[in-house]
């Protein structure tokens, strides 16, 4: 379809675009919180922004549920698909939505991948093993998808099946661990009780150290969660349970996104290693923490760790992870069809673009924005920037490279070569996940710092700033009662730290010294997928007639 397209740009009418570069800022995880002790932004010293608010054109966007293709407004937003969003100007239905379908009309089992893994087990009569994060989180996984694949093994004949649990503790309560593995205990029990049914949880370990690295950060992570999983290679423990309680007690105050790795194990030894004539499925449904994993179970030549035994299994994802590189091979669920992105058009019409942020998030800011595509667009016009992330836990560096990525930005901007420049900011987002309230306040601080240096930056330029967030989160920094939206307290009569996305709205600011422009008083909601149409207009072009409108008036 891409050769029917027709990829050249309209001027605006009324607005030929500013002098100098458009840059788009990302602060990740800074939304407008409650303002109170819970929300670290109003608590961190924020000059720049308050600048912002009081002398840029300013308004807010819903960041989260529908206004980013989740199935609900209950759902939190996250970076995956709020950069979608932001890269292509338009709301896809994504991965949550897409595999819940994909379960509720019975489309995913049948499904040639499916019969595939089920025909494989029945004939070598190994389990099938399930990987992925357990939770309901809605941003990496869905427990209630593990339980639906679980229940077809089961209405299949499958006679074994071992789950290999990812904890979560970040897009969830920080200590919920054992709520989920209570209820997956019990639906493995339920459809165990018939003789020749063999259905156990097998291993496991938080996901901050077990198996979900992203963007090559840290391969030791995947390389954990290989031994783990496919060599039964941890500490034992007679069951999940007994594994995050020991943990527990012995690191107090331990969050089990951080727990260590464990197997399941019974007089016989580890009772989930993973073996040839296998079948092999991740139900995370989203791609960047389990590419890697993906990885070493299928490329022949493997080099990023001696897996020490590569066994011959059928591995499918819930959905392909990255498009391009074809990862995995096999899958699910179809990941969204997102075509004709900014930086597509942009290239198309002979603009340059710089990419810029630390590893944590240079995914988002490239294969996410680029609608979920690798590599580059076209070299000529485009440079990528991976400033690499700090190993260190977040909360004892809550700068991050914050920084480092102004630092290269700018001096780019002042080279002149390029007319469209994007960035994020991690800080908000992974200080706020380890759930330390005053690592955030810093955090939040150091990004406005370097949001004030870009404002002085795009003045000198004569080019315009638009400063925004994916979603919430260290906005949010303590668990509330659902039903009161009282602060729960912990055991010492404190307020439980909260080291989820929040689902409030978030910051959108443009800053454009000299030019004559106000917001557009007829767009009432706006959200991401409103920033591709509104950095169009300050670039000087009108945007593609499908693309969520600008919130700049014509």
């Amino acid at each position: 379809m891409a050769g029917a397209t027709n990829w050249k740009l309209q001027p605006h009418p009324s607005f030929g675009g500013v002098k100098g570069p458009v840059v788009a800022c990302i602060m990740d995880g800074v939304g407008i919180g409650a303002q109170d002790e819970s929300d670290a932004v109003w608590l961190a010293r924020t000059p720049a922004l308050d600048w912002l608010a009081g002398h840029a054109l300013a308004r807010s966007l819903q960041a989260h549920g529908k206004a980013v293709g989740m199935p609900s407004d209950a759902d939190m937003g996250n970076s995956e698909v709020g950069h979608n969003a932001f890269g292509c100007g338009r709301v896809f239905d994504q991965g949550a939505k897409l595999v819940a379908a994909a379960i509720a009309d019975g489309r995913l089992f049948r499904g040639e991948i499916w019969q595939r893994l089920v025909a494989r087990v029945h004939a070598s009569d190994e389990p099938v093993h399930f990987i992925g994060l357990l939770s309901d989180g809605n941003v990496h996984s869905h427990i209630d998808h593990l339980f639906a694949l679980l229940r077809r093994c089961d209405a299949e004949g499958v006679r074994a099946a071992r789950v290999h649990i990812l904890l979560d503790g970040r897009d969830v309560p920080k200590t919920s661990a054992l709520r989920y593995v209570n209820a997956l205990e019990a639906l493995l029990e339920q459809l165990g009780r018939r003789p020749d049914r063999d259905y156990r949880i097998a291993s496991g370990g938080g996901r901050m150290r077990v198996t979900m690295d992203r963007y090559e950060a840290d391969w030791g992570v995947v390389e954990r969660g290989w031994r783990t999983h496919v060599l039964g290679e941890a500490r034992a423990f007679r069951s999940a349970r007994e594994a995050i309680e020991t943990f527990r007690g012995e690191e107090p105050g331990v969050l089990d996104q951080n727990l260590p790795a464990f197997v399941v194990a019974d007089d016989a030894g580890p009772v989930g290693p993973i073996r040839d004539g296998a079948a092999v499925v991740c139900f995370n449904f989203r791609g960047d923490r389990v590419i890697e994993l993906s990885r070493a179970f299928e490329e022949d030549a493997f080099d990023a760790f001696q897996r020490v035994r590569h066994p011959d299994v059928i591995y499918a994802g819930m959905m392909q992870y990255d498009g391009d590189r074809l990862i995995p091979a096999q899958f699910l669920v179809s990941p969204p069809a997102i075509d004709r992105t900014l930086g597509e058009y942009l290239v198309h019409n002979g603009q340059t673009q710089l990419a810029i942020s630390e590893t944590q998030k240079f995914g988002h800011v490239t294969y996410f924005w680029n609608g979920n595509r690798s590599g580059y667009i076209d070299p000529k016009l485009e440079s990528y920037v991976e400033i690499p992330s700090d190993k260190r836990p977040f909360e004892e560096r809550p700068w991050m490279k914050a920084a480092e990525i102004t630092d290269r930005l700018i001096d780019e901007l002042r080279g002149g070569r390029f007319r469209h420049a994007r960035l994020n900011f991690a800080n908000g987002d992974m200080v706020g996940h380890t759930g330390d309230r005053d690592a955030s306040v810093l955090a939040v601080e150091a990004v406005d710092l370097q949001v004030g240096r870009l404002i002085r930056g795009i003045a000198a330029l004569e080019g315009a700033l638009i400063v925004t967030a994916d979603h919430g989160n260290c906005d949010d920094m303590f668990e509330r009662d659902a039903r009161t939206g009282k602060l729960e307290l912990d055991e010492r009569g404190l307020p439980r730290a909260k080291t989820s996305h929040s689902l409030n709205r978030v910051p959108f600011y443009v800053y454009a010294p000299g030019a004559a422009l106000r917001l557009a008083s007829a767009v009432r909601e706006a959200g991401p997928a409103n920033l591709a149409a509104t950095l169009l207009q300050l670039l000087g072009y009108r945007a593609p007639e499908d693309y969520a409108p600008s919130l700049l008036a014509d």
